[in-house]
């Protein structure tokens, strides 16, 4: 399913930075990736042969599963809590997150020194779960099928005088997240490449409008599309109905990690603008990308994090003589979860 339209440093606080509530620019992201600089890993952007052999052409995968905290999340939650005044750091953060975002609000704050709270649904992976607490953050469970967690959030944040650090609606972390989407650009000219496309794994939208803006600025002919869980997908829906659309109550996926319920306030019109088109993938989809990590790349992904690769063994898009890009956003999956699932698709070990 595709529509297109055409269209260890201290951190550095004197950068520009984006105001709030305003859209962050490409200055932004150029800011965060310096106030980034020895905090985060600058990840690989790997070519396995196998996928340029399959799809006749290159291939290009942003492992960001070997990003601090195991996904992209940790850019965006250390630009903007880096980015909070001294005086109002004791007051602490607070946040709401299925677990990736929650895992890089908690090792940002960390490192910082800012106490954190993260709102998590009460059937988050365990996995992330537990990496939360044990990064020190105080983790509040809700329920997410009966209960609003941004609400939940928001009246945390004002009792307690905290700063409300949103997943994906916030300049600054958008502005993080595109560090992935510059250094993605900046490796590939390195190599005398030219992306012909990227495809990012999509929740709210915020590493797509981040890698958007990186692209724009130094790829401009790069074509980027958003991925997301079939019934989930409401940034290919929205783009296509050119307003934001919401998702159906009653849908499910395994992809935790990619189930906000619209496209973001702030992260939609950029996406509006610069994002070319949008495709879906099956739970099933996810498994047989899962898989392909496990046997052939010798990676672990999340669901949410094998979407682009699932989009891209599924044959969305035309690849012959093409080099195409395209993220590995997380690898926090459940041991459990991850072994029924090689199990179920063929791939565990003996």
């Amino acid at each position: 399913m595709i529509f297109s339209h055409e269209s260890m440093p201290g951190p550095m606080t004197e950068a520009p930075t984006a105001s709030p509530g305003a859209a962050p620019a490409f200055a932004d992201i150029e800011a965060a990736a310096a106030r980034l600089a020895g905090w985060a890993v600058e990840t690989p952007l790997l070519n396995p042969p196998a996928l340029d052999h399959q799809f006749g052409g290159r291939v290009l995968l942003k492992a960001e599963t070997l990003q601090r905290t195991g996904s992209f999340k940790f850019r965006g939650a250390f630009n903007r809590i880096s980015q909070i005044p001294e005086a109002e750091r004791g007051a602490g953060v607070v946040t709401y997150s299925s677990g990736n975002h929650a895992q890089g609000v908690a090792a940002a704050a960390a490192l910082l020194g800012v106490p954190a709270t993260i709102v998590m649904p009460e059937d988050a992976p365990a996995i992330k779960v537990a990496n939360t607490r044990g990064l020190g953050a105080e983790v509040v469970l809700y329920d997410r099928f009966t209960e609003d967690r941004e609400a939940l959030a928001v009246a945390l944040a004002a009792e307690r005088g905290a700063t409300l650090v949103r997943p994906y609606d916030d300049p600054g972390v958008i502005a993080g997240q595109g560090t992935c989407g510059l250094e993605i650009a900046r490796q590939a000219a390195a190599r005398g490449l030219e992306i012909d496309a990227l495809l990012v794994c999509c929740g709210g939208g915020g590493l797509t409008a981040g890698c958007a803006l990186a692209l724009t600025e130094l790829s401009p002919r790069t074509r980027v599309y958003t991925v997301e869980p079939a019934g989930f997908d409401d940034t290919r829906r929205s783009l296509a109905a050119g307003a934001r659309v919401g998702n159906d109550p009653a849908a499910r996926s395994f992809c935790d990690a990619l189930l906000a319920p619209t496209p973001g306030e702030l992260t939609f019109p950029i996406n509006r603008r610069l994002v070319a088109g949008g495709f879906a993938v099956s739970d099933d989809e996810v498994r047989a990308a899962m898989g392909y990590g496990f046997r052939t790349l010798k990676l672990v992904l999340e669901p949410g994090g094998a979407v682009a690769l699932a989009a891209l063994l599924a044959g969305r898009l035309e690849t012959h003589g093409k080099t195409v890009a395209l993220t590995l956003s997380g690898g926090n999956v459940d041991p459990e979860t991850y072994r029924e699932m090689l199990a179920a698709e063929g791939s565990a070990p003996a």
